[in-house]
């Protein structure tokens, strides 16, 4: 499924999708809670950082040998991240936040990507995997 993010409902449509498509794919709550939690902060990113607050999301499920999963990628066309090292540090910020969003989100998924670079936009891919 690919939709806009644009404005605040947004984040609500995406927490639905990734819950709809993780108890498809037989997710426990837990990780449902934590796939949930990590999209919705990369959603709120495009809304707070994105130029015009614009992006686009793309849920599906997907497999690995007998495993299913949750692929979700985030995309923007904005500024983009200058420095991903630094940006997926605990406590760095480039808008006085604590500066957990990336990191965190890391920590609560399987596997996550991300490709960035100045003036060509932002794209973040995680995936949460049945246990």
């Amino acid at each position: 499924m690919d939709f806009g993010i644009i404005d605040e409902s947004d984040l609500i449509r995406v927490r639905k999708v990734l819950r709809t498509e993780a108890e498809e794919v037989g997710l426990n709550l837990v990780d449902t809670t934590k796939l949930i939690t990590a999209g919705s902060e990369l959603a709120r990113n495009i809304l707070n950082y994105a130029t015009d607050r614009r992006g686009r999301v793309h849920v599906e499920q997907v497999r690995r040998g007998g495993r299913r999963g949750v692929r979700a990628t985030f995309a923007d066309d904005g500024p983009g991240i200058a420095d991903i090292d630094a940006a997926m540090t605990d406590g760095f910020s480039t808008r006085g936040s604590m500066g957990l969003g990336l990191p965190g989100a890391k920590r609560l998924v399987d596997d996550m990507t991300l490709t960035s670079s100045p003036g060509t936009g932002t794209t973040v891919v995680i995936v949460k995997w049945q246990r």
